[in-house]
């Protein structure tokens, strides 16, 4: 046995009392599970667990050996009598893990078992043996979240398998004494889309991100290029997903296809919608006859390697790499990777895709580290400012106004994630403060999934946000907001006499049900199309918001001229990445400040202009980016020593 593996296993027996009939210890991938008989002298000593954690400095949970659990019946009436009747907790609220020995409970209020230092949950845990794991019941029903538990519980032996191999695989002593760390661009460097980062040291083989770029040319043009790297999927420790977007998660399940067994990394919001824009490509692809290099199956083999980590959480992901994930302020779950290495050898801070800005969704990124030796730091904004975020408020309202006092309805061709969330809370508060009078607000598409979705996760939207739903005015299910059911003919919402907003996918014009209201909108001057994210070139969108007159679009069959009418505006203050004044800014709050920047995530004009930036910045003012920073604007394929 390893001598890392025999360390934590003695501290461990020396640390548990007699009493608390400890049978098995087992490494569930980043995770040391303590099975125990009773585990009553264990809780109640609730400094214990957190002392042996400290000790051997890793993640541990309490488990209770099988022979001690209650039964399925014993213990769900012992369950429904222990939880208060104003939680309205039910049966079906309850399922049994009998593989990893938990007991899964769905609640509208998870605070109200961690109260009185956990009373509650440690009841359920000491009178049933089965250890609680407490999801919240979202007030809006997510389909893609149910399936998800449904899954993962169908399929937990093998889950533990996988847990007990990436455990041991983590768990193994370091065999090299020459340290060295090295990145290598495999995609989104110079450009947007593909992203993905492979980190190497002497130990372990770590990718950060493993993205899709749908409109390349070319399908290896629209991958990462791990193919030049020379390394067997195999032989890679970890992948690490910092956010939902395509372009960086989008052939995750891919590298499943070519034989990867290890684990996925992300915080529990990322791997839900993960899943579900990956199924959604899936479906897309399959539809327009363009098919993936990957398919449902390697989806869900996907799902069942994922293994979610709340922020600020430091967990063991290799040998001699330690991660933790901060808030990102781009998504929701979206993450800024910190990688400790070694015992203090290097540290890298990856940003991924981040606002430095609150916006009414999300906080602003999280800028305070324990160290940073490297800041590797998108720039997709490196050479534009963005309207500050009051003006552009302003605007929105001032657009949506106009239109409905000609009694004309507004078009929101929108991104599903993370966009439409942030104009529904902007409209939910402008009606409740008057700036916009009460008008139904039509929302279609996977939008309405995506937002169920942010209901399930409060706790990882905005203070403000949070604050609305502590009153009781959780802006997502404000009254004016109506969900426009499969098969609704959308006509009749257009022709009715009622002034409305629409809320519909894509954003860009380029398919959904946003194509499908623009066809019957656009020819009436009362109505409105407002774009509220960026329009790629070659897009409907684009073409629309450049001002052409008529659009050649199928209708029933037919092609059909659509003669453009309605009144076209854009506001781009609403992105979910920093500026080049956040950018810098980020820069200059950083603590501490790196020796190395890296740029990434942006077209080359605009990483050009941010390196020149920097640049100047650093022989301006040395306090804020020391004039000693290294500063580097690599290619994809490009690699760079950090140590060496």
């Amino acid at each position: 046995m390893d001598k890392v593996r025999l360390k934590i296993l003695e501290e461990i027996y020396k640390n548990i009392p007699p009493e608390a009939g400890l049978t098995k210890i087992e490494f569930e991938g980043p995770e040391i599970a303590i099975y125990l008989r009773d585990v009553k002298s264990v809780l109640e000593k609730e400094e214990l667990i957190k002392s042996i954690a400290k000790i051997i400095k890793k993640r541990v949970v309490v488990r209770v050996d099988e022979s001690s659990r209650k039964d399925f019946s014993d213990a769900l009436e012992i369950i429904l009598n222990e939880v208060p009747p104003d939680l309205g907790l039910t049966k079906e609220d309850v399922t049994f893990d009998e593989v990893l020995g938990e007991v899964i409970i769905k609640t509208t209020n998870p605070t109200a078992f961690f109260k009185d230092k956990r009373q509650l949950y440690n009841k359920i845990f000491m009178e049933t043996g089965w250890r609680p794991r407490i999801l919240r019941k979202p007030p809006l029903r997510s389909s893609i979240l149910e399936s998800t538990v449904k899954y993962l519980i169908s399929q937990s032996e093998a889950r533990r398998k996988i847990l007990r191999s990436v455990g041991d695989r983590i768990h193994r002593d370091t065999l090299f004494k020459d340290p060295y760390v090295r990145i290598t661009a495999l995609g989104g460097f110079q450009e947007v889309g593909r992203s993905s980062i492979l980190l190497e040291t002497q130990e372990s083989k770590i990718l950060l991100d493993f993205g899709y770029n749908p409109s390349a040319p070319t399908l290896k043009q629209s991958m990462p290029r791990l193919d030049v790297a020379n390394i067997p999927v195999e032989d890679i420790d970890a992948v690490v997903v910092t956010h939902a977007h395509l372009d960086h998660c989008g052939l995750v399940p891919l590298l499943f296809k070519f034989g990867y067994e290890g684990p996925v990394y992300a915080t529990e919001a990322t791997r839900d919608l993960m899943i579900l824009l990956q199924l959604d490509l899936l479906d897309i692809s399959k539809r327009e006859g363009k098919p993936l290099p990957f398919d449902l199956q390697d989806v869900h083999k996907a799902l069942l390697h994922t293994v979610t980590l709340k922020y600020g959480e430091v967990t063991d992901i290799a040998p001699d790499v330690r991660l933790t994930f901060y808030r990102a302020g781009h998504i929701l779950g979206s993450a800024i990777a910190h990688l400790h290495i070694g015992v203090g050898l290097h540290n890298i801070v990856y940003t991924s895709d981040f606002k430095y800005g609150k916006t009414r969704l999300l906080d602003e990124a999280h800028t305070e580290f324990p160290r940073v030796d490297t800041l590797l730091m998108e720039s997709t904004y490196g050479n534009a400012t963005q309207l500050p975020r009051d003006e552009a408020e302003a605007k929105f309202v001032d657009v949506i106004n106009r239109t409905l006092q000609r009694k004309g309805k507004v078009l929101i061709p929108t991104l599903a994630v993370g966009r439409a969330q942030e104009v529904l809370a902007i409209l939910a508060t402008a009606m409740d403060e008057g700036k916009i009078p009460e008008t139904p607000v039509y929302v279609e598409g996977m939008i309405n999934e995506v937002t169920a979705i942010h209901t399930a996760y409060p706790d990882l939207l905005s203070s403000e946000i949070r604050n609305l739903i502590n009153e009781g005015r959780n802006p997502f299910l404000h009254k004016a907001f109506k969900v426009v059911e499969p098969g609704k003919a959308r006509v009749e919402i257009v022709d009715s006499d009622e002034p409305a907003v629409i809320l519909a996918t894509s954003g860009m014009l380029t398919g959904g049900p946003a194509v499908e209201y623009f066809k019957i909108m656009a020819s009436d001057p009362k109505n409105t199309i407002l774009f509220v994210n960026y329009q790629v070139e070659g897009t409907l969108g684009r073409k629309v918001k450049d001002g052409v007159k008529n659009v050649n679009l199928v209708v029933e069959d037919k092609l059909e001229t659509i003669t453009i009418n309605m009144e076209v505006e854009a506001i781009e203050g609403f992105s979910g990445h920093s500026d080049q004044n956040q950018l810098l800014a980020y820069l200059e709050s950083l603590t501490p400040k790196p020796k190395k920047i890296i740029l990434n995530h942006g077209e080359p004009e605009a990483t050009n202009k941010l390196y020149s930036l920097i640049e100047e910045r650093k022989k301006k003012n040395r306090s804020l980016i020391p004039a000693t920073t290294e500063v580097y604007k690599p290619r994809v394929l490009d690699s760079l020593a950090l140590v060496v």
